[in-house]
This record gives structure tokens, sequence and C-alpha cells, in this order.
């Protein structure tokens, strides 16, 4: 249970930082776009992964752990994109992109895992 909050409050904390984030993007259209994507993204992952916690059935985790790995997934995409178009580049967004790429690897993991043991039990 313990884990769990854990990764409750790392993806809260982590969605909060893209809103700090994002109010730091120029106000351009460039930064408008990636800043409305990566908003979007970016907070969906606890959204999400809040909504996983509370899943009915095995399967129904699996599917919407599925949509938290996604997300940070896509997450990570928009963050190089700021990156390499170097409409920000800075120490705090290189943080943001270590963790996009950590949380990715959790939730995909925790995916697999889910998947190995609902499978399994067939």
């Amino acid at each position: 249970m313990q884990a769990i909050n854990d990764l409750k409050a790392r993806t809260k904390v982590f969605a909060l930082n893209i809103i700090k984030l994002v109010k730091a993007m120029p106000d351009d259209r460039i930064g408008r776009v990636l800043g409305n994507q990566i908003l979007r993204s970016g907070t969906s992952v606890a959204a999400n992964y809040r909504s996983a916690c509370k899943a009915r059935s095995k399967a129904d985790f699996i599917s919407k752990i599925t949509v938290v790995e996604e997300e940070a997934d896509e997450t990570t995409l928009w963050l190089e994109l700021i990156m390499e178009s170097e409409t920000l580049n800075n120490d705090f967004i290189k943080m943001l992109h270590k963790e996009s790429n950590e949380l990715t690897a959790i939730f995909t993991s925790s995916g697999k895992t889910a998947k190995e043991n609902n499978t399994k039990k067939k």
C-alpha cells in the first residue's frame, strides 16, 4: 500500500512540475501548442494512475495502467520536442525528462507484470 501512495504522490508532484513548466513556456505559437499538449499528457499521468488504483478488476487495471504508460511516454516526447526545438532547455526540464522516462518504465513494468499474473491465473 505504501508503494501505491508513494507513486500517487510522485505522479502528483510530476503533474505540478509540468504545470510549472508550462507557466515558463514562451507565449508564442510554438510555446502555446507544445504547452497545451504537455499539460494534457503530463497531468493525466497522475489522474489516470489514480483511476488505475481504483480499478474494479485485474482487466480494468491492465487497461488503465496501459493508458498511464502511454501518457507518460507521450509526455517524454513533448519534453524532448521542447528541448530539441530549443523552446526551453534548462536543468528543470532535464529533470522532468528523467522523471518522465522513469515513470514510463515503472508503468510499463507494472502493466507487464499485471498481464503476466493475469495470464497465469487463467
